[in-house]
């Protein structure tokens, strides 16, 4: 429900500490409400977050949005666009102030080829994706809107952040018209 990796953040937070003139990887910062990623749009820099809550959604045709996860402290994003040279799959918007690790494309693309401890965390966070997904699938499938409602309440509690109504539908997958029915049955909200 909330992605990070904190093994990920460790070895980037180390990279950047090393860098002799810090061009390599910068820090960034994104404010609440920001998109660090625009779906259909090139990726000039792979970001790792440092601190802060995103959520990465799709932008259906009709305008709906389909959020996809919450990611957090460590997670990676736009490695796999860079690695496939290809546009943004999906928009990733700050849901609090968001800081970033950016990395240079030609640094990352460096990395790749010499890093053994890279490859093996890409490795690990690709791997983590596909159970995530599968997994997700099938939680849908077999829980009900209030089980996951709960799940995500009970993240929003933890973090300490608001997901507003439109955003708790969208990963959910229905609309807010639903959700309501269920809040209004779910004992605390």
């Amino acid at each position: 429900m909330l992605r990070t990796n904190q093994s990920f953040l460790t070895y980037v937070q180390k990279l950047y500490e090393q860098q002799e003139r810090k061009e390599n990887i910068i820090v960034k910062q994104y404010s609440k409400g920001q998109k660090l990623f625009s779906q259909n749009e090139n990726v000039t820099k792979i970001m790792v977050i440092k601190e802060g809550i995103t959520k990465c959604f799709f932008t259906e045709n009709n305008d709906k949005e389909y959020i996809v996860e919450f990611l957090g402290n460590g997670e990676i994003i736009g490695e796999i666009e860079f690695i496939r040279q290809i546009a943004c799959l999906c928009n990733i918007g700050a849901m609090t102030d968001v800081t970033v690790y950016a990395i240079a494309p030609d640094y990352f693309s460096q990395l790749i080829k010499q890093s053994l401890q890279l490859n093996n965390l890409l490795l690990n966070v690709f791997a983590e994706r596909i159970i995530n997904t599968s997994s997700r699938a099938s939680y849908q499938q077999v829980y009900t809107i209030e089980h996951s409602l709960n799940k995500l309440l009970e993240l929003q509690a933890r973090q300490e952040i608001s997901i507003s109504k439109e955003d708790m539908a969208s990963y959910l997958g229905v609309t807010v018209r639903s959700l309501n029915r269920v809040l209004k049955n779910t004992p605390h909200h």
